[in-house]
């Protein structure tokens, strides 16, 4: 395969997986590690994909653009549902507290959230707060502020108030991107200050995201992964970005998607 054959065939994986590492690229195309380098510097020069550590993702993972909740709600829906589903043995005990975080993965958690024991439930996010209010064995907290309506989240000063008070036993977070080197980030700088005062509010943080956001940064990092204890991803993570989060002391729980 000549050069330029390579480096279009790396740039098709890139986009297709979202993200790819230079050891699985050389393992793949049969070449050393320096020539995926190189291959990744033309193509980064070129504008068609982004280096970053360990690795390259599209040159369209950096971002500002948000899709709105209506579209994450259908995208990578059967990840998203199995790793709600895996996060059932993080609930805590009766009398505990919980924070769930706005986003599509987190309210597929709610859904799984047992009516066996009292928990105290703290959130931000409308559509949960929606889910929750009728079990009786929930006591409800819903942020104030204003609302975003492409994420129906709440954001705010009233809300970072409010979590800067509080102390929780879990929290489960949602993120736009996951990386070793930026940590948890978002394209919103208001979502971006609410979800660091959750995550410095919890004794323990999980995060729920599947495995296209691993390895991507996005515009405003709001948490560094060393304040993550365990990361709830599919099992279509690539092994480098598994190491990598390891690495850092990042729990990393694969869930299976139900066939």
């Amino acid at each position: 395969m000549y050069a330029e054959e390579r480096q279009q065939a790396i740039a098709a994986l890139v986009i297709s997986q979202g993200r790819a590492s230079v050891t699985e690229l050389a393992r793949t195309y049969d070449v050393t590690t320096e020539t995926v380098r190189r291959d990744l510097a033309a193509l980064d020069r070129a504008g068609m994909v982004r280096r970053v550590h360990g690795g390259a993702v599209p040159a369209r993972a950096l971002h500002l653009v948000e899709p709105g909740i209506g579209e994450r709600e259908s995208t990578r829906a059967e990840y998203k549902d199995a790793i709600a589903a895996a996060a059932t043995e993080f609930f805590p005990l009766d009398g505990a507290s919980v924070l769930l975080d706005a986003g599509t993965t987190t309210a597929r958690i709610a859904t799984h959230l047992p009516t066996d024991r009292d928990l105290t439930v703290v959130t931000n996010s409308v559509p949960v707060a929606a889910r929750l209010a009728p079990i009786a064995s929930v006591s409800l907290h819903l942020l104030g502020g204003r609302v975003r309506g492409l994420t129906q989240a709440v954001v705010g000063e009233h809300a970072l108030r409010v979590l800067d008070s509080l102390r929780v036993d879990i929290a489960f977070i949602g993120t736009n991107a996951i990386s070793a080197r930026h940590g948890l980030s978002t394209p919103d700088s208001e979502e971006a200050a609410v979800k660091r005062a959750m995550v410095r509010c919890a004794n323990y943080v999980v995060v729920a995201a599947d495995s296209s956001k691993v390895g991507r940064e996005d515009f405003v990092s709001f948490a560094p992964i060393s304040s993550v204890d365990t990361l709830i991803t599919d099992s279509e993570i690539s092994d480098g970005d598994r190491q990598a989060l390891i690495d850092e002391g990042v729990e990393v729980l694969c869930a299976e998607v139900a066939s």
